[in-house]
């Protein structure tokens, strides 16, 4: 439980005109982004909340409100200009293996491109996340991922907020209930919903919705939550996570750990990519080295510990450098096979380039996955067609995914019809749920998700490379006055990236273990050095802002 603290002493004092005779710079305006109100409602309250806490610290916060697209390029590309952001981790599968989150969106070799986009960088977490990957014995393992997280709990280099209880919602006129998959930690949006769902009439089109737009359908990068969903389907992988959250084989037909460093898959007899080639060995060998030859740089720390690539028949064997706990899921389960016919000239020609293969994309995006790409209509809709030659072809006969970024209007379209399955809904939960109790033709499912909301603070830009200073503001915001305010009880309390979902990995003292109240965040300011002179905050003594507002 994260718990406020009584009223201090120190508040009063904080809070007179001049805590020190001493003048230091004021700290300049913090921009604080976020994604839309009608877009993404809960974010856009939870980003008020905070900025109005950070406020009463002596900080002046602007909120500043972009659409995703925009928000992508001015956090993810232009690492170096932002301060703090609104951000999420959507629970993806393969994340049912604790390793993608702490060590890929930590690591300090992940900073200049992958996933550490903040550019957090500690030595001793680097050790930490390095050996949990090389720990074979799972008890071990869950006590470094768990020491891990603790240290992050201490540096962060987050604003942890919620783990969202996802709710989504079907028409149970169109699909039977039956054959709709609840997946662990991921919720009843996913893949296996996606092959399994049953028409029940007329009806044979799975037309759900996504608030944010697709920015690319590309195999090589990393997007965005919606984009995943579509390569999910378009992509097949040696691996997946199945409903119960633990890999199983898929396009690899079997696969045996020859020792600690060598394991040997089996790949399907028969395969074709959506073109017509046959998938060949060498395709699967060509899409790991893809990922690793530097032109997908989202994708190389999953290809990292792989030495070499060998092929027999239709066999292909990995050696690694080292041990590798989370290989089946961070690796075999996280790769797409890509067609080397189409893709080895791309890597070619973006080695001579400044850009690299993430910025590439495909009139027609070809896999060998249960769906075919079929159009792409910008900012309206993607539509892929079932590939009936697949061995899990889908029951449904198309895939139909609609862009409704106001999220009342993609209710109303459910009601109505229009779309038969909600896929996103980031407003107010209690509302579906409303919804499905007055009409019997429609079921909503929560689940707690894999994923999470937080606040990332940019490390480059002073003062959040100072660590008191983002604890301070971590502390400042009780998590339950989010959860209730903001997810409107649809969520749980978060000081760790690893989710309760994941009862086997989290560290549950991280958030028992978190108090929080203005007067703490106040005195931790105090204790750093910091001042507040005519109600603005200032650095400590010595410490210049070298960055205008």
């Amino acid at each position: 439980m994260i718990l406020p603290l009584r009223t201090s002493a120190f508040a009063a004092m904080l809070s007179a005109t001049v805590l020190s005779p001493v003048m230091a710079d004021e700290i300049r305006t913090i921009n604080l982004v976020t994604r839309p109100q009608a877009a993404q409602p809960a974010e856009f309250q939870f980003t008020q909340l905070i900025a109005q806490e950070w406020r009463r610290l002596g900080l002046d916060v602007n909120v500043e409100v972009m659409p995703w697209e925009q928000m992508i390029q001015a956090i993810w590309f232009s690492r170096d200009d932002w301060d703090t952001t609104a951000w999420q981790m959507v629970g993806r599968p393969e994340r049912s293996d604790p390793d993608e989150i702490v060590y890929n969106l930590f690591h300090s070799t992940t900073a200049e491109q992958g996933f550490n986009f903040i550019g957090y960088n500690n030595p001793e977490y680097d050790a930490l996340v390095e050996q949990q990957r090389v720990t074979l014995d799972p008890n071990e393992r869950r006590e470094i991922v768990r020491a891990a997280q603790a240290l992050l709990a201490e540096d962060q280099p987050n604003m942890m907020l919620a783990h969202p209880q996802s709710t989504y919602a079907f028409n149970t006129s169109v699909w039977n209930p039956d054959t709709v998959v609840d997946q662990s930690g991921i919720g009843i949006r996913n893949t296996w919903s996606y092959l399994q769902m049953e028409p029940l009439g007329d009806v044979t089109d799975i037309i759900l919705n996504s608030s944010d737009n697709v920015t690319a359908i590309n195999p090589l990068y990393i997007s965005g939550g919606t984009d995943s969903w579509i390569t999910e389907l378009v992509y097949d992988r040696l691996m997946r996570i199945g409903p119960d959250g633990l890999p199983q084989p898929w396009a690899a037909e079997s696969y045996e750990w020859i020792d600690d460093t060598t394991i040997r898959v089996t790949l399907r007899e028969g395969m074709m990519w959506h073109d017509g080639m046959p998938v060949t060995p060498e395709d699967v060998a060509f899409s790991f080295e893809a990922a690793g030859s530097g032109e997908a740089p989202m994708y190389g720390p999953f290809v990292g510990s792989i030495a070499d690539i060998t092929i027999d028949g239709m066999d292909i064997t990995f050696s690694l450098t080292e041990p590798s706990a989370p290989f089946l899921t961070a690796s075999l389960s996280k790769i797409n096979l890509i067609p080397m016919h189409i893709w080895e000239p791309v890597i070619a020609e973006q080695l001579t380039l400044d850009t690299n293969a993430e910025s590439f994309q495909e009139e027609v995006p070809i896999g060998s996955g249960p769906y075919r790409f079929s159009s792409w209509t910008l900012n309206e809709e993607v539509v892929l067609e079932a590939n009936a030659e697949h061995w899990a072809a889908p029951n449904a006969d198309r895939w139909i995914l609609r862009i409704v970024p106001n999220v009342e209007a993609a209710l109303g379209m459910l009601r109505s019809g229009e779309i038969n399955f909600l896929s996103d809904f980031p407003g107010d939960p209690t509302v579906v749920v409303a919804a499905a109790e007055e009409d019997p033709n429609l079921t909503a499912v929560s689940t707690v998700d894999i994923g999470f909301r937080y606040v990332a603070f940019n490390h480059r830009r002073p003062p959040f490379n100072d660590p008191a200073f983002r604890r301070a503001l971590s502390a400042s915001v009780d998590r339950r006055l989010i959860v209730g305010a903001a997810f409107r009880g649809f969520a749980v309390p978060s000081n760790s990236v690893v989710s309760p979902a994941l009862g086997f990995w989290h560290n549950e003292a991280t958030v028992e273990g978190m108090e929080a109240g203005i007067e703490l965040a106040q005195q931790m300011l105090e204790d750093a050095g910091y001042t507040v002179v005519d109600g603005r905050l200032h650095y400590p003594e010595g410490v210049s802002e070298t960055l205008g507002e």
